[in-house]
């Protein structure tokens, strides 16, 4: 099989980060690291926190830091991130090690942490014909990505030292306000439609239906697939939004980014993974497999998936507001102006078709 594991490449110009400092650090607080050269690559995908990959001697390692220019501090919390890695890594393989992290400004002028790389295949727009992932095999992903959810909602969050980590209690509630006040302060332009889904999500919020550990990013491009066997997920990465709160909440963020070949042209646009190929299973046959593997009624899909929808283009109003706001000259942002009014669209959609 050609070499399918997630490649790093160049820093992106305004996104450097000094190898010597690194090597500094590395010297001064992680032994096992210690004296020898870094190179400094990053990985072209996400629009959040920045991920890089480091070359120390012949190891290699993943760093994460926040954004350059970054307006919501609270969503680029690293110590956080740091501490659920650090939580999972024991008793959840699909979490990948943390060897290192740092709040002190004076190395990359950012709080950062370092962790362990898990190499592995992970899919993004397209579906590399080379991988075999005919559509029995894809259904068979789409299958166990439920099933790892699924999953990752039953692990015992007490048990594992999390049971701080968020308050369960009002989670829908404070996430339909949390999320239109943070889109009101970042926004840029008049967008009646965000405004329209807003109400509706504030005026049809379904109480809470239980408490566990939730990703809150759980997509194609975050999972880790067996290189030898695509079908299989050995890892779960960035978990910076991740806390304890309503696991159907997350389902709708996962369904949010699952775009069907029949969803419209702008949503095909914005597609971010191979959820239209054949064999992929529909959004409803995702919500189905869940609450079959969970055994949790999902009454209303349609209400978690506006949901998922619209945090989704808040988070990508927040990257747009940065861009314009000249904090970040990376081009891929020039477009998610029209990506925060397809998504909510798309909720709208939803909304009136349930």
């Amino acid at each position: 099989m050609p070499e399918l594991v997630d490649a790093a490449r160049t820093v992106r110009p305004g996104e450097e980060v000094s190898a010597q400092a690194l090597e500094q650090f590395f010297s001064n607080q992680v032994p096992e690291l210690a004296g020898k050269p870094v190179e400094v690559l990053q990985f072209p995908g996400g629009h959040s926190n920045l991920t890089y990959l480091l070359r120390v001697g012949d190891r290699e390692v993943v760093m994460r830091r926040p954004p350059f220019g970054t307006k919501v501090k609270s969503a680029h919390d690293m110590g956080r991130e740091h501490r659920i890695l650090s939580a999972l890594s024991k008793s959840y393989p699909r979490a990948p090690k943390p060897l290192a992290y740092s709040e002190d400004p004076s190395v990359l002028g950012a709080p950062f942490y370092v962790m362990e790389r898990l190499r592995g295949v992970i899919l993004r727009k397209e579906l590399p014909a080379e991988l075999g992932l005919t559509p029995p095999r894809l259904h068979t992903l789409c299958e166990h990505m439920v099933d790892a959810l699924a999953e990752l909602h039953a692990l015992d969050y007490r048990a594992l030292g999390l049971g701080d980590l968020g308050k369960p209690e009002g989670y829908v509630q404070r996430q339909v306000e949390g999320w239109t006040k943070r889109y009101y302060g970042s926004q840029t332009d008049d967008v009646p439609v965000v405004v329209q889904v807003a109400k509706w999500l504030d005026d049809n919020r379904p109480a809470d239906s239980g408490a566990s550990l939730i990703h809150n990013d759980f997509k194609f491009d975050n999972v880790v697939l067996d290189p030898t066997d695509p079908t299989r997920i050995i890892g779960l990465l960035d978990w910076e939004m991740s806390t304890i709160g309503d696991p159907l909440m997350d389902l709708g963020t996962f369904i949010s980014y699952w775009v069907e070949k029949n969803d419209e042209p702008i949503m095909q646009f914005f597609r971010g993974g191979p959820s239209d190929a054949e064999g992929a299973l529909t959004r409803k046959q995702l919500v189905d497999r869940y609450s079959e593997r969970t055994g949790r009624e999902v009454k209303l899909p349609h209400f978690y998936y506006a949901f998922g929808l619209f945090k989704t283009a808040v988070v990508i109003q927040q990257i747009y507001y940065r861009y314009k706001q000249g904090l970040t000259k990376d081009e891929r942002f020039a477009l998610f102006g029209a990506g925060v009014v397809a998504l909510c669209e798309q909720a709208a959609r939803a909304i009136e078709q349930a």
